[in-house]
């Protein structure tokens, strides 16, 4: 095929997301009442997990993405078990436009990231001594459309 000026056309390759590394950064369990809070509960806990995620270019194409997980669970007033993950990975951008890696950076990573802290967090509260914890699946995208908006807000 030619261009308009006469010369091939070039085909620009597709966007690229590239995983060059996982890591446990930080893992915190605790669990403060033992044996106390093994005892058997008359009801389920309430349990409360919270994310963030945290970004930070390591070159023109490369990142660090930090999927951070803090949760805790309480009977009564009874902290039962509390933990702490940050899970991060490196990833290599390729062919994406500018205006689009802040997203890409900030949902799609994530999302690669979250199956593995899943399985981290589940196995980490089993092995303190209570059920596994499967967490359901986060919109990311929606964390990153809040995330924006509160930046956005008149201080």
């Amino acid at each position: 095929m030619a261009n308009t000026n006469g010369g091939p056309e070039q085909q620009k390759a597709p966007p690229a997301i590239g995983v060059l590394g996982q890591y446990i950064k930080d893992l915190s369990f605790e669990n403060p009442n033992a044996p106390r809070s093994m005892m058997a509960l008359a009801q389920q806990p309430a349990v409360n997990i919270q994310f963030n995620v945290n970004a930070k270019p390591l070159t023109g194409t490369d990142y660090e993405v930090e999927l951070v997980v803090e949760g805790k669970a309480q009977h009564e007033q009874m902290v039962l078990f509390s933990i702490e993950l940050v899970y991060a990975g490196i990833f290599r951008l390729g062919d994406v436009p500018e205006d689009m890696a802040q997203q890409i950076v900030l949902i799609e990573c994530p999302r690669m990231l979250f199956p593995f802290a899943r399985y981290i967090i589940a196995n980490t509260i089993r092995d303190g001594g209570f059920p596994p914890l499967m967490i359901d699946p986060v919109d990311f995208a929606a964390l990153y459309r809040d995330r924006f908006q509160q930046a956005q807000a008149p201080q």
